[in-house]
């Protein structure tokens, strides 16, 4: 995990003049945004206050925006609402005039649909240059999915890791063909910082099976820190896949943290908890647009110093830390019974 930053440097981080958005010329190139629905970035308001169960969005089209303004070839939304998906193509289309927003529906909690959703990339979908996986929920009670998983393991982090490992061959091919450096933007949190779990607890069945385990997430705050338990397996992936990517591959894996950014869904708070917020939102958070620079920094950030980035936290755009190889090992078996093509993958792609 990256060095832990004091509450002064956090508070810091946030109060501190922000860094410009970085920009570059996105011609020609396609931008997957996974959990493109109107509420992108996730805030971080247990940043401030411990104990908290919400998580309050972002609007999207902060960081599509940016992405239209490049002049991206094409954006596609990815994500499960159709009409919420709708909305943000159409207010992407209002506030930029760009018309090149695509949505394409995926059910990150649904295996089957993922695997519809890589297959008809694959089909129609073209060249890959941004990927940015940014699925992300937080029931705050446990609830399964279909497939037997905890939701916020399975979309937060199983889900989005196969989506990655399964487009993997067409950013490769992307960057062979286009002569580019593909990326793998994997949104983290600095959330990561105050949870951890214990070795000797999840020994017998495996890190990610124990994490995602009713009967272990009962006791104690486990169930209030999965989601910040999967920011951290987020960061986890994103080193692992960089360690195990050849040291010569074009692609660049990164994790960008938003930090804690105003939302209009903090008016869905209640008692002390929503008063709190209010009092932090006006004291310290970020506008929402300030947050997207920071997922658009990983996304562009450090031109012709690209290997800088690879495998890194990033906060406020900037890049600091390292991370875990068992949690890889499980994940790739886990996800190989999902989709055969997960162990091809691994093979062809990832030996080094």
């Amino acid at each position: 995990m990256p060095p832990e930053p004091t509450i002064m440097n956090r508070l810091k981080a946030q109060t501190c003049k922000q860094p410009p958005v970085v920009e570059a010329n996105l011609t020609g190139k396609t931008v997957v945004v996974l959990g493109g629905s109107p509420f992108l970035l996730y805030s971080e308001i247990r940043l401030m206050i411990p104990g908290s169960k919400a998580q309050t969005p972002v609007s999207d089209c902060e960081s599509c925006k940016h992405f239209a303004k490049m002049n991206a070839g094409k954006i596609i939304l990815a994500c499960r609402s159709e009409s919420r998906g709708r909305a943000a193509v159409d207010k992407l289309r209002q506030e930029t005039g760009y018309t090149k927003g695509e949505l394409w529906i995926v059910d990150l909690a649904d295996f089957r649909s993922v695997i519809s959703f890589v297959d008809k990339y694959e089909r129609e979908g073209g060249r890959l240059d941004i990927l940015l996986a940014n699925a992300a929920m937080e029931p705050g009670k446990f609830v399964p999915t279909k497939d037997g998983w905890e939701s916020t393991m399975q979309v937060n982090y199983l889900a989005t890791s196969l989506v990655v490992l399964l487009l993997l061959p067409t950013m490769e091919r992307t960057a062979r063909e286009c002569g580019t450096r593909p990326r793998v933007v994997s949104v983290s949190s600095e959330l990561i910082y105050d949870v951890g779990f214990e070795p000797e607890a999840v020994a017998q069945r495996g890190i990610v099976k124990t994490l995602a385990d009713p009967e272990y997430l009962k006791k104690g705050a486990r169930m209030r820190q999965q989601y910040s338990i999967t920011k951290l397996l987020n960061l986890s992936f994103t080193r692992s896949l960089t360690t195990h990517l050849p040291h010569t591959s074009p692609l660049i894996a990164v994790a960008p943290a938003p930090g804690f950014c105003v939302s209009e869904l903090r008016r869905d708070l209640t008692g002390a908890f929503k008063h709190v917020a209010k009092l932090m939102e006006t004291l310290i958070a970020l506008p929402t647009e300030v947050g997207a620079r920071r997922l658009v920094a990983g996304a562009v950030g450090y031109a012709g110093r690209e290997d800088e980035l690879k495998g890194q936290f990033m906060n406020r755009a900037e890049v600091g830390g390292r991370v875990e190889e068992r949690i890889w090992v499980e994940t790739l078996e886990l996800l190989g019974k999902v989709d055969s093509r997960v162990k091809a993958v691994a093979e062809r792609y990832l030996s080094g």
